[in-house]
């Protein structure tokens, strides 16, 4: 189970925006970050996305549309939000949401590239 430190970055506000599908998240650092739904469905956290050992991730296709129905907090260091596809096993730690925003255009065009490479579609 993660731990809170002092390191740890903290979220102040999170919202939930359903209209753009967007996750605006706001930290006590000051970094805010505004996460579409589908990029945090595609980079969930579970054993069900990610595999249970290197290299066994599951590539994630047609999630373009995907909603979040709702999002439960999990003890004082993570949510787990449920989308509208049924997926509600990924537990995002707040390092993780934090790791998701610094590091969006990167992952995101991994994402995009990964798509490509299998002849995928986010449709």
């Amino acid at each position: 189970m993660a731990g809170l430190d002092a390191n740890t970055p903290i979220p102040t506000d999170i919202k939930l925006h359903q209209q753009s599908r967007v996750m605006e998240i706001a930290f006590k650092n000051g970094r805010r970050f505004e996460l579409p739904y589908e990029y945090l469905r595609v980079y969930s956290p579970s054993a069900e996305v990610r595999g249970h050992g290197t290299g066994q991730g599951v590539l994630q296709t047609g999630k373009k549309n995907v909603g979040i129905g709702e999002i439960e907090a999990v003890g004082r260091y993570a949510v787990r939000p449920t989308f509208t596809d049924g997926h509600n096993s990924g537990i995002y730690s707040w390092e993780y949401l934090f790791m998701l925003g610094e590091r969006q255009e990167q992952l995101w065009n991994q994402y995009l590239e990964s798509l490509k490479e299998a002849g995928a579609s986010r449709e």
